[in-house]
């Protein structure tokens, strides 16, 4: 198998990437990918945990020559891969955490792993399928590497962790490993990530120029009261009455103070904590949520808004709120490279057919990944996970316990990523 991959190497170096080369050199690899993806699956670790899955990333690369390096970012791991020829820098980055998910989808690698999270114990599952990135990621070292000595440049392979966002009280991520000097001997001309998606079919690949995914943000509000007997509410101050208001009162944000005909934005809570008996008003009441916004302006306003909201009707209620507009770091807007973007679009079309890559529409999830977007060009792209025939807006979403990936999605996302670098590498600027 490697004296084929050489032979192919060398004729994708001398003839500037083909598709058919491409599709011949994964497809050698392809086997040993999805036994890594079954493998990661099975075996899923938190955010800043991900200590067997950076064990396993380390010692492939090492195997494959590469200069190593591990621990950066509690487990992140970076492998350098130095091409035979002068070129360009280009990073690729896979994440590999796992989200506190119990999987319900009946798979014979299906995770059965636990962890703590938020101080309660959980399931574990690859319900965002970082298993799929990372495993393809090293199928790409795995390939590239096997044509060293023909490949102009060098390629740094990055392994992030807590991409989902570091535990309480810790730091992780992207941004930590820019701040640990992830880039600092290694600084790439360019970046490229990929995410698979239950919103599209397997063989359909979305990419978008300028603004791609929301910038978001983590808001915490704690309503105080005065507890008192639910039969005496007039005794104390109602802390639940005054968080459902300020609940209700936070949708006309979006809907009535930002112009969201320029740009879409969204105001969601996802925590509502308070109370301890059915007959007890609580004293406290605890609410988080998220805002997502493409604008700095409008994420600016709807802080504003989401401020005075909630103290002027904890005011009328006689209450009072602490806010933490917003929580710790926030990830900003992803922002794909126009004019990077259209070449990469270029190169998968060359790769899995020009009619099956479409332009992706403003994605309101967020990613760390734009944190690498602000320091050096860069284009992330997703890549269908959905089988075909099955309508993929009705599929379990990412971060759903039924999250399901048909692995075909494995091959179309490593041949659009290899067609892209093999043809960065060879044509660059």
């Amino acid at each position: 198998m490697r004296q084929t991959v050489l032979v192919l190497a060398l004729a994708v170096a001398a003839m500037g990437a083909h598709a058919a080369d491409t599709t011949q050199l994964v497809q050698n690899e392809l086997p040993q990918v999805t036994s890594w993806r079954r493998d990661i699956h099975q075996h899923p670790e938190l955010g800043n945990r991900e200590t067997r899955t950076a064990a396993l990333v380390a010692a492939q690369l090492k195997k494959l020559g590469l200069e190593v390096h591990t621990g950066i970012a509690h487990t992140g791991v970076v492998g350098i891969l130095k091409g035979g020829k002068p070129g360009s820098k280009l990073a690729i980055r896979a994440d590999m955490d796992a989200l506190p998910v119990t999987e319900e989808v009946d798979l014979p690698f299906a995770s059965k792993a636990k962890g703590e999270y938020r101080g309660k114990t959980t399931g574990v599952m690859h319900a965002c399928g970082h298993d799929t990135h990372t495993a393809m990621l090293l199928g790409l070292a795995t390939v590239l590497a096997g044509m060293k000595k023909d490949l102009p440049g060098e390629v740094m392979f990055v392994f992030q962790p807590a991409e989902e966002g570091a535990p309480p009280g810790e730091e992780g991520g992207a941004s930590l490993m820019l701040k640990e000097g992830v880039f600092r001997e290694f600084k790439p001309d360019a970046m490229f990530g990929m995410h698979v998606v239950s919103a599209l079919n397997v063989g359909t690949v979305a990419v978008r120029p300028g603004a791609t995914m929301a910038g978001s943000d983590w808001f915490k509000l704690v309503v105080h009261g005065r507890q008192t007997h639910g039969a005496m509410p007039w005794n104390g101050v109602d802390p639940i009455v005054t968080a459902a208001q300020i609940v209700n009162a936070a949708q006309t944000i979006v809907s009535r103070k930002l112009d969201i005909s320029e740009l879409p934005a969204v105001l969601s809570f996802g925590i509502i904590e308070g109370g301890s008996r059915y007959n007890i008003v609580p004293d406290k009441v605890e609410l988080q949520g998220t805002l997502r916004t493409f604008d700095t302006g409008m994420r600016q306003q709807a802080f504003d808004n989401l401020k005075s909201i909630a103290e002027h009707i904890a005011e009328a209620n006689g209450a009072t709120v602490e806010t933490q507009i917003p929580v710790g770091d926030s990830n900003p807007v992803l922002v794909n490279d126009p004019a990077l973007a259209a070449r990469v679009r270029s190169s998968i079309g060359k790769a899995i057919g020009a009619d099956h890559v479409i332009e992706a529409r403003p994605w309101m999830a967020s990613e760390d990944f734009a944190y690498f977007a602000k320091e050096v060009p860069s284009v992330y792209f997703f890549v269908g996970a959905t089988p075909a025939g099955q309508d993929a807006l009705k599929a379990p979403a990412n971060h759903s316990p039924k999250f399901f990936v048909d692995e075909g999605a494995l091959k179309i996302g490593m041949e659009s990523m290899l067609q892209a670098t093999l043809d960065y590498l060879n044509t660059p600027g």
